[in-house]
């Protein structure tokens, strides 16, 4: 299951733009392929140009996205976050990454150790680094909540809105069914009329029959008379399932009806 499979991602992206914009921190989103799905927000050119851009600085980068939860420090000394995004039982679909911030100002050494690691030239990093924003860690925490918070809640309703929309298509097709068989069975269930109307004329003539041949058609009057009897029962019988049948259609007619002017109305 894919969240682009159900999701307004036009209103996804712009949850995530918003958020970006109003906190100046780094985020995407990834599905559960670790694939992105939406477009990058406030990436720094410390982190994507110059310790992504090293072999090793990538490896240890995709290593923190993989398994960093909640908000946590990356290797190379900024703190980023990662929040799942799942539906109400649990399953995961993917995750909001990001952050890309300093909790307070920096140890210039220590970054500059980490370019001589990777391989990056010092002076380009360290002026990288300066152009990183600065964030309290109460602030990183708060806004990356925030974001998993609101982003959770729209995957989730949107989920929930789409699995809507296919029980109700279930259901429209359900009575539009429901109506063609109805529609079906009072038609056999006129024909049933007819062949008892038939049947009753024939135990009558095969009493009348049975009469005229006196002792002779004693035998064939029982049968007659049982025969006579199997159509008033048939008759009967007709009546009760053409009275449940008009009950039945009436109802199910009704709400294919509401349906066809819920659908007219949009």
């Amino acid at each position: 299951m894919k969240i682009q499979d159900f999701c307004d991602m036009k209103k996804f992206e712009e949850i995530m733009c918003n958020w970006a914009g109003s906190t100046g921190l780094a985020t995407v989103a990834v599905g559960e392929d670790g694939n992105y799905i939406s477009d990058c927000y406030n990436f720094t050119d410390f982190c994507i140009k110059l310790t992504r851009g090293r072999a090793e600085g990538c490896k240890r980068c995709e290593k923190n996205d993989r398994e960093g939860k909640g908000v946590y420090h990356c290797h190379a000394g900024l703190v980023d976050f990662g929040i799942p995004i799942t539906l109400e039982d649990g399953t995961v679909l993917g995750s909001v990454i990001g952050g890309q911030v300093l909790p307070e100002a920096p140890d210039e050494e220590k970054f500059r150790e980490t370019a001589r690691e990777l391989g990056i030239n010092e002076e380009k990093y360290i002026k990288a680094l300066k152009q990183v924003k600065i964030k309290t860690q109460q602030e990183i925490e708060a806004s990356a909540n925030l974001l998993g918070d609101v982003i959770n809640m729209f995957v989730r309703a949107s989920y929930t809105s789409s699995m809507n929309k296919k029980i109700l298509e279930k259901l429209r097709t359900g009575i539009s069914n429901a109506a063609d068989q109805i529609v079906l069975a009072n038609e056999k269930t006129k024909l049933i009329e007819g062949f008892s109307h038939r049947q009753k004329m024939l135990a009558l003539n095969a009493s009348i029959e049975a009469a005229r041949a006196g002792d002779l058609g004693r035998g064939f009057s029982v049968v007659a008379v049982e025969v006579q009897k199997l159509a008033f029962r048939m008759a009967d019988a007709s009546i009760s399932i053409k009275e449940a049948l008009d009950m039945v259609t009436s109802t199910i007619l009704s709400l294919n009806q509401h349906d066809i002017t819920a659908d007219d109305r949009g």
